[in-house]
This record gives structure tokens, sequence and C-alpha cells, in this order.
């Protein structure tokens, strides 16, 4: 038997929701159940299809690569100043 077979999938449910005012912005609340049945939690990916929203795990979570990207430019040696210090000619004087 294939793994997949194994899968329950939930029955379709839809749920009337209101939209509101945020700020300058609107939104609506996913109930808890919902993102848990789903696994998100944080950050989700938003587009448009059909004239639907749809919302969906990230598929590159922000700043997953940062440490590795950072390590790279260090080993290249392309971590240096661009435009150098920004002292100036007073700020021998300062006690830090």
């Amino acid at each position: 038997m294939n793994k997949k077979q194994n899968l329950i999938t939930p029955p379709k449910v839809s749920i009337s929701v209101s939209v509101r005012a945020i700020g300058n912005s609107r939104g609506v609340v996913i109930p808890k159940a919902i993102l848990e049945q789903l696994g998100i939690e944080g950050q989700m990916d938003m587009s448009v299809e059909d004239a639907k929203i749809i919302l969906s795990k990230p598929k590159n979570p922000v700043r997953k690569s940062w440490a590795n990207d950072a390590k790279a430019i260090a080993t290249a040696g392309e971590n240096k100043l661009i435009a150098g210090d920004f002292n100036n000619e007073n700020d021998g004087e300062w006690v830090w």
C-alpha cells in the first residue's frame, strides 16, 4: 500500500469571515483550527488565482539562507566596507 493512500483528506469546509479594517488596510482572521490543520505559523505566501486569494506555506522562508550567504560572502572576501569609515575629524574626542 502506498503511503499517500493512508492520508485522510479532510472535507472541504467553507467558512464565512468578515473583512475588517486594520489601520489603512483590510484583513480577515483565520481560525486557529485551520492554521493548525495546514501547519502554518508566522509567515505565509499570498497570491491571487482566478479571483481567489491563495494563502500557502512559504516556499522560501525569510532569512533561511542568510547564514550560508554571509559565510560565502566572507569566504569570497567581499565583506569589506564599500564606502570606508564615516568618522569625523573630532570623533577621537569621544569616549565610549
